[in-house]
């Protein structure tokens, strides 16, 4: 539930030593910490489960096993290797439920993990390490054991070779075997609550099964893509797949886990298949024609026109239905990518999103389903509003003079469009800005009085849905002497150019959990702004937004992280470095009416689905079995 080092490799491997069965990591070892095995961890005081819990609330252990979901996915895959995911190909997108975690999350706390391959956790007092003890009895699909050393070489393999979990495991110096079924991590700074719960999250990988041999006797290279069907450990295998068109997935019957608390009444379903399809139109269409099972939908113009008048939803054989959302905060937005001289001027980006009518794009485009975006963290309890107060302008105090004065005198708000009057208003007070930032109209063009080169700018996306949105922005451009142009490339072309920050604009999204903390580093930090492929899109450098973070990390309890990042989220508001667009607080789903889930849904996972969902046999029998 959280997010690069391009091409890093680890400055050491560990050496090993084999004692009968068993690989020890030679000296010098880490210390484990000592304290208590705990059965989970979390960062918002005691979890809610207890150590003896038998499920969590939100899904039914009396569920039905088997029957078959069908999961649509736009475009096509090359590659079944998530060691280079989104690196070299195209992966999956149901490749990931192959593999167990050490720890696994739950729905209805915010970042509270519970044992899955580990069926213990122990921090060190100070948190500068976390040992995992792994469960007895835990096996890959071929039978043998999981080991500590797994554990090990999935670490060191992931960072050597992944942008993002290079990233992700920066300040995670050093893992190692420190007991038959333990091992411990290491950090390179102390008190960061969050990394042991980071680190739970590893993916871990067979190390026996990719540095083997495959069926032609050829050596195994993580490094590279495949279309070779993986060794996984998790509640499913990979059954069958066409290349770039299908994948199908098939429960583990002897799945060492299925009896575990956090996996009871989960992954119900007999086989799961995802089902691969060229563009968004044909994925609507596919699933009229019931070609699969499940969308969520996040055009606002289909859910208002596409669907309604379909015989499938007029006879409740195919649902609309909205769930709440209240799991993630988000910015969706117009990114500018300040590394280029034009976009460096706040003033010049402010002019952009007061040219931004909004409000005639939401009537005459999204059927006024959205709301404009006013926080790096909408719709959760992490937005800013206000001015501040208390703690947060403490903190802020702490960094005054590098941050802009309207932080502590201004509300941050979008302009107001939607009337001939305010659209005037809002382009004229556009025009002024850009004067003050050096700009002047010449001959109907809005041109830099220093270089005299006009001010222009291209929209880059990969998608042509983008148009109906990006062309009337335009169009409100062009009245105060900016052109623009949109180009619409392939994804992996797409990927490429924003690895290498090549672009003027592009839309892009970050979803925040509710327990912000290392990843806000990949977002906004000074370090992620010049290395290749990280989440740092803007090309943020500011010494005051790098000492907010840390905050942000370092909060001693929930009072503090709110504080720091409501105080973080207002100084990254004032510098407009995006024109924010819009979201919505509900999830808009559509699906084959075959399907029950549990009376409690997870408060923080939209629907479930289809996690803790079930082929319900009587349904499907008045819809239809699906193909």
């Amino acid at each position: 539930m959280r997010q690069a080092l391009l091409g890093r490799l680890l400055a050491a491997t560990l050496a090993v030593l084999t004692v009968g069965s068993r690989a020890w990591a030679q000296e010098p070892a880490p210390a484990a910490p000592s304290g208590p095995w705990l059965h989970a961890v979390t960062l918002m005081g005691q979890p809610k489960y207890p150590a003896d819990f038998k499920a969590f609330d939100y899904a039914d252990p009396a569920a039905p096993k088997g029957g078959l979901v069908r999961l649509g996915a736009q475009g096509g895959f090359d590659n079944f290797n998530v060691v280079v995911s989104g690196l070299k190909g195209d992966l999956e997108g149901g490749i990931a439920i192959l593999y167990d975690t050490l720890m696994t999350e739950s729905a209805d706390e915010p970042f509270t993990s519970y044992g899955l391959l580990a069926d213990g956790v122990r921090l060190a007092d100070d948190l500068s390490a976390v040992s995992y003890r792994l469960r007895e009895g835990a096996h890959w699909h071929d039978g043998a054991p999981i080991t500590a050393e797994d554990v090990v070489w999935s670490f060191d393999t992931l960072k050597a070779n992944s942008p993002f979990y290079a990233a992700y495991y920066q300040t995670v110096t050093k893992a190692a075997v420190t007991g038959p079924r333990e091992v411990t991590f290491t950090f390179a700074e102390k008190g960061n609550r969050e990394l042991p719960q980071v680190i739970g999250q590893l993916r871990v990988l067979p190390k026996h099964w990719w540095t083997g041999k495959d069926a032609q006797g050829r050596p195994r290279d993580a490094t590279q893509t495949t279309l070779e069907i993986p060794l996984g450990s998790g509640p499913y295998r990979l059954a069958k797949f066409e290349p770039g068109r299908s994948a199908t997935y098939e429960r583990v019957a002897d799945y060492w886990g299925k009896d575990l608390p956090v996996n009871a009444g989960r992954n119900n379903f007999g086989t799961m298949r995802y089902e691969y399809f060229r563009d968004s139109t044909v994925l609507i269409e596919a699933l009229k024609g019931d070609l699969f099972d499940f969308r969520q939908e996040n055009v606002a113009r289909n859910w208002a026109t596409a669907y309604d008048n379909f015989p499938a939803v007029k006879d409740g054989r195919l649902i609309k239905e909205e769930f709440p959302d209240r799991g993630n905060g988000t910015m969706q937005a117009f990114v500018f990518n300040t590394r280029r001289p034009k976009f460096a001027d706040p003033r010049v980006r402010r002019a952009f999103n007061l040219a931004m009518n909004f409000e005639e794009m939401n009537r005459s485009l999204f059927f006024g389903l959205y709301k404009r975006i006013d926080s790096y963290y909408f719709g959760s309890e992490l937005a800013s509003s206000g001015l501040p107060q208390g703690e947060e302008l403490a903190i802020l105090e702490s960094v005054k003079y590098k941050v802009p004065a309207s932080v502590f005198t201004t509300p941050y708000t979008n302009p107001v469009n939607g009337n001939p009057d305010a659209v005037r208003a809002n382009l004229r007070e556009a025009v002024r800005l850009l004067k003050e930032a050096g700009y002047e109209l010449r001959n109907g063009q809005m041109t830099d009085v220093k270089t005299g080169e006009p001010l222009t700018l291209e929209f880059l996306e990969f998608q042509s849905v983008f148009e109906r949105v990006v062309l009337p922005f335009a169009a409100q451009l062009k009245l105060i002497g900016i052109n623009s142009s949109l180009r619409v490339i392939d994804q992996a072309q797409y990927q490429n150019r924003l690895r290498a920050f090549d672009f003027d604009v592009t839309t892009s999204s970050w979803g925040e959990s509710l327990s912000p903390g290392n990843e806000q580093r990949e977002y906004w930090g000074s370090a992620a702004a010049d290395k290749a492929g990280s989440r740092n899109l803007i090309g943020i450098k500011d010494p005051a937004i790098d000492a907010l973070i840390e905050r942000v990390i370092y909060a001693a309890d929930r009072p503090g992280v709110l504080a720091a990042t409501h105080a973080l989220d207002r100084v990254l508001l004032a510098h407009d470095y995006v024109v924010p667009q819009w979201a919505s607080n509900v999830a808009r789903t559509l699906r084959w009416n075959r399907f029950a889930h549990p009376k409690t849904l997870p408060l923080y996972g939209s629907s479930g689905f289809p996690t803790t969902w079930w082929y319900d046999e009587a349904l499907a029998a008045k819809t239809g079995a699906p193909r």
